[in-house]
């Protein structure tokens, strides 16, 4: 789930005056102050990799957590703190919430079922979810499913309306934080608009494509999509840390806390939106994870682990991002799947997620060779292809 972020200069300064406050804190309460450092093997090989995670931190971040995977085996970066209240530094197995993560975790069952003959990405989403996706001039019998996936259906974007981002990306979201939000609630906020454009025509980023991804999965199998994940991938790649929360608020321990600024404010606070039902977010981006769990998920998909040659094939076709047009070079989205170009020309394949308090990313090189999952602890601030250049490039 992508949400908008917040970016304030005095928000950076008024984390930093938290950080060092609680550094100065007396030993009875207070952790240790927050350092940065990275462990395991070709550490010396990461060093722009842990100086552009100390860097975020200077520049307002709380904390930062990242996992790379290449030939010398696993090496852990870590900057900040994970909790601003006792100063607890973030730790390699820490879970977090990884928001948009989920829609790659989501196409790979698609494509699963595709593999299987149980799905047709070609075949209409009125075929699956009869009387559905109607009215406003949008029609289930002119969206495919692979539509949906790779964000060409021209469906509203349901975060993007008025009142639903009133609700949940404002203040009052500390009063709705605990909420639940079905599915079907989540596409009729969607279906009360328009369509952005008719089906195939363009693309846009679309949190609706994949509510109803998971909408169809479910009436497939017969099983909630969330149950289709865990048995089709969680189960088989061992991936312990990371869960389909359903409508539990809390985060599974160990793990820190997450921050964000929900107000414009000339003084914003920094609020803890730690604890959120994530049905508001659904099959769209749910998901809890660590850095771990994600490498190995991004190179087992990348390896052929989870899907047949064709179906990878399938996810790795993708269209541009500003026309909707195939494309084979340069940045462009496939199905629940992102090929990223970084600042020396090099391309790497996966997603980003964010959602209240959290942003996340897990790409890798198309051999699956050299992958890098990360997590910021605070969503109004943060860039992630800084990381990813100082981790692929040098």
């Amino acid at each position: 789930m992508r949400l908008r972020r917040v970016r304030y200069a005095s928000v950076v300064t008024l984390v930093a005056a938290v950080l060092a406050g609680t550094a100065q804190a007396g030993s009875a309460v207070a952790a240790p102050p927050p350092g940065s450092g990275g462990t395991g093997p070709g550490g010396p090989g990461h060093r722009a990799t842990q100086r552009a995670l100390d860097d975020l931190v200077e520049e307002g971040m709380p904390g930062v957590l990242a996992q790379v995977r290449d030939r010398r085996g696993a090496w852990y970066g870590v900057a900040g703190t994970a909790d601003l209240a006792t100063g607890r530094e973030r730790r390699a197995p820490d879970r977090f919430r990884v928001g948009s993560l989920t829609k790659t975790f989501v196409a790979t069952v698609v494509l699963q079922l595709e593999a299987e003959g149980r799905i047709d990405l070609d075949g209409t989403v009125e075929s699956l979810l009869p009387g559905v996706v109607r009215g406003n001039g949008n029609d289930g019998r002119a969206v495919t499913v692979r539509q949906l996936l790779n964000h060409t259906s021209g469906l509203f974007n349901y975060t993007a309306d008025p009142e639903f981002r009133d609700r949940i990306f404002t203040g009052k979201f500390l009063v709705h934080r605990y909420e639940t939000w079905t599915p079907r609630q989540l596409a009729d906020l969607a279906l009360a608009h328009r369509p952005d454009f008719a089906p195939g025509t363009g693309w846009k980023y679309s949190n609706t494509n994949y509510v109803l991804a998971g909408m169809i999965v479910e009436k497939v199998t017969g099983r909630p999509y969330a149950d289709e994940v865990e048995r089709r991938v969680l189960r088989p790649l061992g991936l312990r840390a990371t869960s389909l929360p359903g409508t539990a608020v809390r985060l599974p321990m160990p793990s820190g806390r997450a921050y964000a600024v929900l107000t414009a404010d000339p003084v914003p606070k920094v609020e803890d939106v730690t604890e959120l039902n994530p049905s508001v977010a659904g099959a769209a981006g749910e998901m809890i994870s660590n850095t771990a769990d994600l490498n190995t998920f991004v190179t087992a998909l990348f390896k052929g682990e989870l899907l047949p040659a064709r179906q990878l094939a399938e996810m790795r076709e993708t269209v541009s991002v500003t026309d909707g047009k195939p494309n084979t070079s340069g940045p462009g989205y496939g199905l629940g799947l992102m090929r990223l170009e970084l600042s020396c020309g090099k391309e790497v394949w996966g997603h980003d997620g964010e959602i209240h308090g959290s942003q996340s990313s897990a790409v890798t090189t198309e051999d699956g060779r050299h992958a890098l999952a990360l997590n910021f602890n605070a969503d109004w601030a943060g860039d992630i292809q800084k990381v990813n250049d100082a981790e692929f490039c040098g």
